[in-house]
């Protein structure tokens, strides 16, 4: 079953109807009719009258429905962009998109309301125009290379067949979800298009003469999702936040290749599979806009279970876990590895192999090239994961030779910087096999003399890392120098000074909204709360504290540049007076930092903060806390 590449949507005042453009008009066509009063959904409703206010217009998807203050909106994709194909399937990335309401008009609400629904849609907005969000209407993009094989005799519909944890839109589908569940003669499957936020990109490569497409594409799971200080560590149903899932593929034709008959229009495709994910124990850094956010490590009864369902789901879906924690082995780093370990050890599974390489110590005074030693201690284990491999006819049959095994889950503290460093190492080694295998490279040939291909193979990776970066700390990654170039320079280093600032900035006072936004459109029910969450309930003096320091600033500012010989007694007074008000309001914003934090509003954060004037805090502490203060640097 193909999901609808092309729809017609026409408007009316009482009515949206939906239904697919095909080039063959001898097809019997199906339509969806939404009327907008109710929200009521109807398949292959009998055509109405033209109606005089009707508008058409051409959408490439429906990427789902979000019921705010007003009522219902439904979000289609006007326009996209085509990033690459697997064998009969093109695959594309959002590139503009509509919000259309149900409501014909905004009278029903108070000013209150229409000020609370913008805020809502600014969300919204801000959230889909800021992430990464890819589809495809033949292939199953939620999923891996090696799930699709054998997920293969499944017949249900791609919807129902998709990985839920990269399904980014299910919620925001689940109109048209509950509708086919609910009405077995009204089947929506075919307009039920699964998107992935994150990262793809394909490109067509050559060496020796013999072409082949790269491509490397990370899935974001949709659980636990938000920002770099506002989800950390893991929940009890055990998701941890910032898990992605990054696949590598080689597609061939087959005809290129000399260890596969070569049939017209068949394909021998390879992939791997790595995993990435915060350290699965309940812990948190608080902002307090110092530089040095507060660790804390949750002393939680549930860690234990948490911990076991996380590795038990991966182990169902990957197969026995390499895991590599590259944080720091001393310093304010050093109780979040003692305490993974102590999981691990715990836990006691034969199937986990878990190795601590301090990155930071290990690649200390430029030595990058220290990262090897990953590949040494675990190279018989690399060796045995293997990778995927297949051919794939022109028919769709598909006849599967190598399995991956096992899987590569790696993390530091953010599961950015550090960690594509390691993946992109570990890529490198497995794809130099797989070209090797192709017949692409000789036995003991590798791709780093090939100048063309080891800058694309940098460069994507290197992309890779800003998308993954920007998604959940606001900013592109560090030490991407290193991936792009092999080598870590002071320019490099100089940008990830600039880099850390930005994230210092938006992770403190920005990154509440971003939170918010995802929320929104993953868990955060507006009508369920009934509450408008964005009122500011701090103090007055609290409030007015930024103000004062502006005016003085912009006082102390004015005095100064006052000509030379209108400088006397009272203007240096003046100047004290200044600089002694805006040291006090500085010191006091400080002792208040966390007054000053943009956190988010709509869904209480896990722990209890000791300031009551949070609305959107939880004031019920959900655990216990062990906090420790310690210094803090950017990966």
């Amino acid at each position: 079953m193909v999901i609808h590449n092309s729809l017609r949507l026409y408007l009316d005042s009482d009515t949206f109807t939906i239904e697919p453009v095909y080039n063959d008009p001898s097809i019997v066509t199906e339509n969806i009719v939404i009327r907008r009063n109710t929200g009521e959904i109807r398949l292959n409703a009998p055509a109405g009258r033209v109606a005089a206010d009707e508008e058409v217009m051409t959408i490439y998807g429906i990427i789902g429905f979000i019921r705010l203050i007003a009522g219902e909106y439904m979000v289609v994709i006007t326009d996209r962009i085509k990033i690459g194909r697997i064998g009969d399937h093109d695959l594309f990335k959002l590139k503009e998109y509509k919000v259309i309401s149900f409501a014909r008009n905004n009278l029903g609400l108070s000013e209150a309301q229409i000020n609370e629904e913008a805020t809502y849609i600014s969300l919204l907005h801000s959230h889909l125009q800021s992430g990464q969000f890819h589809f495809s209407y033949g292939y199953e993009i939620t999923h891996t290379q090696q799930r699709l094989s054998e997920i293969k005799g499944d017949k249900r519909s791609i919807w129902e067949r998709a990985d839920e944890r990269f399904f980014w839109n299910y919620r925001l589908q689940s109109k048209f979800i509950d509708h086919t569940k609910n009405h077995h003669d009204q089947d929506l499957s075919n307009f039920i298009l699964p998107i992935f936020n994150g990262f793809a990109e394909f490109a067509t490569a050559e060496i020796n003469k013999k072409t082949f497409t790269f491509a490397l594409l990370s899935r974001r799971s949709r659980h636990r999702a938000g920002t770099r200080y506002f989800s950390r560590g893991i929940d009890a149903q055990g998701n941890v936040s910032n898990f992605n899932e990054t696949e590598h593929l080689v597609i061939m034709e087959s005809k290129m290749n000399g260890l596969t008959p070569a049939t017209p229009g068949s394909l021998t495709i390879l992939s791997h599979v790595q995993t990435r994910g915060s350290i699965p124990i309940f812990w948190a850094q608080i902002n307090n806009i110092k530089y040095t956010p507060k660790l804390q490590i949750f002393d939680d009864s549930q860690t234990d279970h948490a911990f076991r369902r996380h590795f038990e789901a991966q182990k169902r879906k990957y197969g026995p876990q390499l895991v590599i924690n590259l944080i720091n082995k001393k310093g304010y780093e050093e109780p979040m590895g003692s305490t993974f370990s102590k999981q691990i050890d715990i836990l006691n599974d034969p199937q986990i192999k878990y190795f601590h390489f301090d990155f930071h110590q290990e690649c200390s005074k430029m030595r990058w090239h220290r990262v090897s030693l990953l590949l040494d201690h675990f190279h018989s284990d690399l060796v045995s994961q293997g990778y995927f491999k297949a051919a794939m006819t022109k028919d769709g049959q598909t006849r599967v030779s190598h399995k991956q095994i096992s899987v590569v889950r790696t993390n530091c503290m953010d599961c950015l910087d550090r960690t594509n460093v390691v993946q992109s190492v570990i890529s490198r080694w497995v794809l130099t096999r797989q070209l090797q295998e192709l017949g692409i490279l000789s036995p003991n040939e590798s791709f780093e003399s090939h100048d063309q291909f080891e800058a694309l193979f940098r460069n994507v990776w290197a992309d890779n890392a800003d998308i993954i970066s920007c998604a959940y700390s606001g900013t592109g990654a560090l030490k991407t120098d290193f991936t792009r170039t092999g080598q870590r320079t002071k320019v490099g280093a100089l940008r990830d000074l600039q880099n850390s600032i930005v994230r210092y900035v938006k992770n403190n006072f920005m990154d509440g909204a971003r939170q918010d936004a995802y929320d929104l459109v993953l868990n955060y029910d507006v009508h369920e709360v009934g509450v408008y969450p964005f009122v500011d309930t701090r103090p007055v003096h609290l409030k007015a504290a930024p103000m004062v320091l502006i005016v003085v600033f912009a006082m102390l500012t004015s005095a100064l540049i006052l000509p030379e010989d209108h400088f006397d007694t009272s203007v240096l007074l003046f100047l004290t007076f200044c600089i002694a008000l805006m040291t006090l309001t500085i010191r006091f914003i400080v002792a208040n930092g966390m007054h000053y934090v943009n956190w988010p509003k709509l869904v209480p954060l896990g722990y209890d903060l000791p300031v009551s004037q949070f609305t959107s805090v939880s004031q019920e502490s959900k655990h216990g806390v062990a906090e420790m203060e310690m210094g803090w640097k950017n990966e």
